[in-house]
């Protein structure tokens, strides 16, 4: 009988469903590091919340460890690349606390609109300033979704409620579910032009990191009001400071801080300014709904093997799985390269297999390729989820078997759909174990994908090759690599480098400048 230990404080509803499927359950919380390594060992599944750390040493000493269960979304607390290694499945429930955090952005947009902490200290405090808190309604109010996925649909079918106008920015949403949703697909700029009201929902990743930067808080509209229930790291704490400040950003409340627990901040005391200590998952129906995913979701998997909401492992049988994997890391990369090199508006994804590829199960070649193309912009995009969000977006998915002969003994190739066209790009395996891309937007580059690469795209005329590696070799950038590609002689070119250490913003701009470059881009590989 499998055995799980419920390490956090949880809804009795968790235990109760691993009884109910015959899983012996141990309910043990407040432990302290050393103890919890003491006992791991007896268990094989560990369910969790935010207090208990996975760390490298806890996955060492539980020898029959086989999942490990988060109850919620953020797995800051595990440690996956020591699960991954040995063995350990780690599954979230990345939509339990949707609405419950949904909720907590419309509260505190009220709270913004209306003062509401303010006028409540105020008048307990025996003061009666009817006159200084006069606040705006939301009705007719623009209100601006960065991010429009599972959160921001949420909030933007209740402030449509309101009777807002909602114009979102999000790279992976379609004119046809922005239509669906009510809403107006927008850009960045355009969104920060318009919006009396800004929300984020949308995860911290290297691309989202202060969306909310000095430079575009000062596009922003004068007076918008700021909210952030997603991640700390969205905003640039101190530009919103500033910003408040100068009275050119109306207000701002925030349930989540780049450091929590935020026990001080220079935004504590100023006035217009809310904070919440990370209430968005706070609520009696958000801890129920993610204690019974949890519980249902690891019973499964230690009963029958089944794999729902993993960040390490892919949805696939004990049989397929050796012989998938390769073609599964290619076309993780395949698609990791196309998410990061088409920022937005993706509509269609076709992935089409030649060779001894046309042989194999192609549903998680499909979903790694989605899991490589969304995880550009979202961290709890995995290979079981991915479809799941691909379908949310209404993306179309096309999956094509080639009979015909080719130039490679297996190859696999994804073509996306954009505003701008068609883009494509193709790979095989070298030895039949290491992925290697082949094309890409139809020139010619055999390159491995890996590590931190360098995307350009230049005139081919003589004496660049040689300007590039100036400008790296003075930044002292080191190049492991370089895949050069080219359509014809004198017409455009591609490069890939390979290099080993990070491309500062300063660097990619001095590259932008030498003659003759059209496009540069700082890719990273997993």
């Amino acid at each position: 009988m499998p055995k799980v230990l419920i390490s956090d404080q949880m809804s009795p509803k968790a235990a109760e469903i691993f009884r109910a499927r015959g899983i012996e359950v141990d309910e043990i919380t407040g432990l302290t590091k050393d103890e919890l390594i003491k006992i791991i060992g007896n268990y094989d599944g560990l369910a969790i919340r935010s207090a208990t750390k996975a760390t490298k040493d806890v996955i060492a000493a539980a020898a029959n460890l086989k999942v490990i269960g988060r109850a919620g979304i953020g797995v800051d607390n595990v440690d996956i690349p020591a699960a991954s290694a040995a063995g350990v499945v780690v599954m979230n429930t990345p939509f339990g606390n949707s609405i419950t955090t949904a909720e907590h952005a419309i509260a505190l947009m009220f709270a913004l609109a209306r003062q509401l902490p303010e006028a409540d200290a105020s008048t307990q405090a025996g003061k009666w300033e009817k006159n200084r808190f006069m606040g705006v309604e939301l009705t007719n109010k623009t209100l601006g979704l960065i991010g429009a996925g599972n959160i921001g649909s949420i909030v933007a079918d209740r402030a449509l409620g309101l009777k807002m106008k909602v114009v979102a920015y999000d790279p992976f949403l379609t004119p046809e579910r922005a239509e669906h949703l009510g809403i107006e697909k927008v850009t960045l700029d355009e969104l920060l032009a318009r919006a009396d009201f800004i929300t984020l929902h949308t995860p911290l990743t290297d691309s989202t990191r202060n969306i909310l930067s000095a430079e575009n808080l000062a596009k922003a509209k004068k007076g918008v009001r700021i909210i952030n229930c997603a991640r700390g790291g969205l905003i640039d704490e101190a530009a919103l400071k500033a910003g408040l400040d100068s009275g050119h950003i109306g207000g701002a409340a925030l349930d989540v801080f780049v450091e929590e627990p935020a026990k001080a901040s220079p935004l504590f005391g100023t006035p217009n300014f809310i904070s919440t200590p990370h209430l968005g998952a706070s609520t009696d129906e958000a801890q129920v709904n993610v204690a019974i995913q949890v519980a249902e979701q690891m019973s499964d998997f230690l009963l029958t093997g089944g794999v729902t909401n993993a960040l390490n492992v892919p949805s696939l049988s004990a049989e397929e799985a050796p012989r998938l994997r390769p073609y599964m890391q290619l076309a993780e990369r395949l698609g990791s390269l196309v998410g990061q090199l088409v920022s937005e508006g993706v509509t269609a994804v076709k992935v089409e297999v030649e060779g001894a590829a046309a042989e194999l199960n192609i549903k998680p070649i499909t979903a790694a390729v989605l899991a490589g193309l969304m995880r550009t912009h979202s961290d709890t995009v995995n290979m079981v989820n991915a479809p799941y969000l691909a379908r949310e977006r209404n993306i179309e998915i096309a999956e094509v078997r080639h009979e015909r002969e080719t130039d490679y003994h297996t190859l696999v190739r994804v073509t996306v759909r954009t505003p701008d066209g068609e883009r494509s790009v193709a790979g095989t395996l070298f030895g039949m174990t290491k992925p290697r891309l082949t094309e890409i937007f139809g020139i010619t580059v055999e390159a491995d994908l890996q590590g931190r690469m360098l995307y350009i795209v230049n005139e081919d005329k003589p004496g660049f090759i040689g300007r590039l590696g100036s400008t790296l070799g003075e930044a002292q950038v080191n190049i492991g690599t370089f895949h050069l590609g080219r359509r014809q002689s004198g017409d455009e070119a591609i490069l890939l480098l390979s290099v080993d250490d990070i491309i500062p913003d300063p660097l990619l701009w001095s590259i932008c400048r030498l003659p003759g470059v059209k496009t540069v881009k700082a890719l990273v590989f997993q």
